[in-house]
C-alpha cells in the first residue's frame, strides 16, 4: 500500500514553503505548490523533477478565496483526493503602531488571516467528504509573545493558532490539525519590512536564526505520525532564542 500523499502547500515559492515542498518531495510525497510568483515556482518544481519527485504548479494568491478553492478543487481532479494541506503563506511587515502604517497593517490582516481562513473554507468538505486528512497552519513564535514592532504580526498570528486550535476542537478525529510555531528562521519575511526602526530591531533579532528546513523537518514529523496520533502543536526556534 502507498504511503504517498498529496500535499498542497502555500507561499512555496520561498523560505518554509520552498523548504517543505523540497523536503516532503523528496520523502516521496506529491506536492501541489501554490504562490504568486510562478518564475519561483516553476524553479523549485524543476528541483523536485530533476530528483525524480512529483510536483504541480499553481498561481496562487491566498487572500482570493475563489483562487484557493481553484486550487484545492484542481488537486482533487487531478488525484482524487488531498491528504494534507499546509496554510504556509504569510507576510511581516512590522512597524511600531505610531508608524501608522495602515496598509502594510490590512495586508497581513489578508495574508495572514484570510488566507488562512480561505485555505480552510477549501479544503474542509474534501476532507469531511474522503472522512480525513490533515490541515498544518504555520504560524509563529509571534503566537505566543509580543514584542515592540510587532503588535499587529503578532495579533495575526495569535489568530491563526486560535482559528486552527478551534478547527482542531470541531473536527472529526479523522482530520488531524497542527500548528507549527517557528522562532527566528532564514527566510525573505524581514525583506518586506519598510519601517527604519523596525528593520534595524529585526536585525539584531535574526542574529541567531535555524534554516527553514529545520521548520520542513518539523511539518514532516507532524504528517508522518500514524493515523490515529494527532501533533497538535510544534515550537521550534534557535537554541539561543529565549
Amino acid at each position: 500500500m502507498s504511503t504517498q500523499k498529496i500535499i498542497l502547500v502555500t507561499g512555496a515559492s520561498s523560505g518554509i514553503g520552498q523548504a517543505t515542498a523540497l523536503r516532503l518531495a523528496g520523502e516521496g510525497h506529491h506536492l501541489v505548490i501554490g504562490a504568486r510568483r510562478e518564475d519561483r515556482l516553476a524553479a523549485i518544481a524543476e528541483e523536485i523533477r530533476a530528483a525524480g519527485g512529483g510536483v504541480d504548479v499553481h498561481r496562487l494568491d491566498v487572500t482570493d478565496r475563489k483562487d484557493v478553492a481553484a486550487f484545492a478543487d484542481a488537486a482533487v481532479r487531478r488525484h482524487g483526493r488531498i491528504d494534507v494541506f499546509v496554510n504556509n503563506a504569510g507576510v511581516m511587515p512590522l512597524s511600531r503602531l505610531d508608524a501608522l502604517l495602515v496598509e502594510e497593517w490590512d495586508r497581513m490582516i489578508d495574508v495572514n488571516v484570510h488566507g488562512l481562513l480561505n485555505g480552510i473554507a477549501a479544503t474542509l468538505p474534501h476532507f469531511q467528504r474522503q472522512g480525513g486528512g490533515h490541515f498544518v497552519t504555520v504560524a509563529s513564535i509571534g503566537a505566543h509573545q509580543v514584542v515592540p514592532t510587532a503588535a499587529v504580526y503578532c495579533a495575526t498570528k495569535y489568530a491563526a493558532w486560535a482559528i486552527t486550535e478551534g478547527l482542531r476542537l470541531e473536527a472529526d478525529p479523522s482530520i488531524r490539525v497542527t500548528t507549527i510555531s517557528p522562532g527566528v528562521v532564514e527566510s525573505e519575511l524581514a525583506g518586506t519590512i519598510t519601517d527604519p526602526d523596525a528593520q534595524a530591531a529585526m536585525r539584531v533579532y535574526r542574529s541567531d536564526s535555524i534554516p527553514a528546513d529545520s521548520i520542513a523537518g518539523a511539518i514532516s514529523y507532524a504528517i508522518g505520525q500514524p493515523a490515529d496520533v494527532d501533533v497538535n502543536e510544534l515550537v521550534i526556534r534557535p537554541a539561543r532564542q529565549r
